[in-house]
């Protein structure tokens, strides 16, 4: 029996919903008053920019990098002396670090000294540790 307009132009509706990122929600469940409160699934691009920013974070030593930071301000001698590595391994480190746009840094002189990015780095790692706390 061939499927009706009807049903073809719905599961149509549904697939660009979801390329778009919106979720299907049934009938039972549709009870948003405020259409922003809505599921929304993930785009493709977004899941992956996440994916490589918690890979960043999924290593025990920048973990450790993170949680001194969160304090204050370090030089990398400092860091190395702390986790009792060497500057050019904690480095490597922060060069990921840097690149997932959590660590930012400048230079005094031939010293380098880093600091958590930003407010929503502090606010993350906090939360987690909160959240494990738990």
């Amino acid at each position: 029996m061939p499927k009706k307009s009807s049903e073809v132009l719905s599961k149509n509706s549904a697939k660009k919903k979801e390329e778009r990122g919106d979720a299907a929600i049934c009938a039972d469940h549709q009870h948003y008053s405020d259409p922003a409160s809505a599921l929304k699934l993930l785009g493709l691009r977004e899941a992956q920019e996440m994916a490589e920013f918690f890979t960043a974070l999924s290593d025990t030593t920048r973990l450790r990098l993170i949680s001194l930071l969160a304090a204050k301000e370090c030089c990398v001698c400092d860091l190395a002396e702390h986790l009792c590595m060497t500057e050019s391994a904690i480095s490597h480190q922060l060069r990921t670090l840097r690149a997932a746009r959590l660590v930012s840094y400048r230079k005094t002189g031939r010293h380098v000294f880093y600091q958590l990015h930003d407010h929503h780095v502090v606010a993350l790692y906090r939360n987690v540790q909160e959240h494990l706390a738990e």
